[in-house]
């Protein structure tokens, strides 16, 4: 991958914004696995954009689309600060995915997405 690219796996030709980085690959997280706002930030260019990582999620345009409730932080926690109903949605969504919580974190070795 090259330095501030999307890597070739997940690039779409419209992709211009950070942002819009940051959508791309959040699209491909599969349903059942989370990512960490690290782990998204690396893939969509940048390994410094976590911070960029959780402002675009936070306004994220599209929820049904961009599943937004997939990305946690390094620990498998979500985000308590969860823009679309609160950290309980968060885990109410992933839960309905079947991935499942321990002492309010995710066990990344289950569920973190692995490419």
């Amino acid at each position: 991958m090259e330095s501030g690219l999307v890597s070739e796996e997940f690039r779409e030709p419209d992709a211009k914004t950070s942002f819009e980085r940051v959508y791309q690959v959040v699209r491909q997280i599969p349903e059942g696995k989370v990512a960490t706002y690290g782990q998204v930030a690396r893939l969509a260019g940048n390994k410094k954009w976590s911070r960029v990582v959780g402002y675009a999620l936070h306004v994220n345009p599209e929820p049904g689309k961009i599943p937004c409730h997939r990305v946690v932080n390094r620990l498998g926690e979500p985000s308590k600060a969860f823009a679309f109903g609160g950290v309980n949605k968060q885990i109410e969504l992933l839960e309905a995915e079947g991935v499942t919580f321990t002492d309010g974190r995710v066990d990344m070795k289950q569920y973190q997405w692995d490419l």
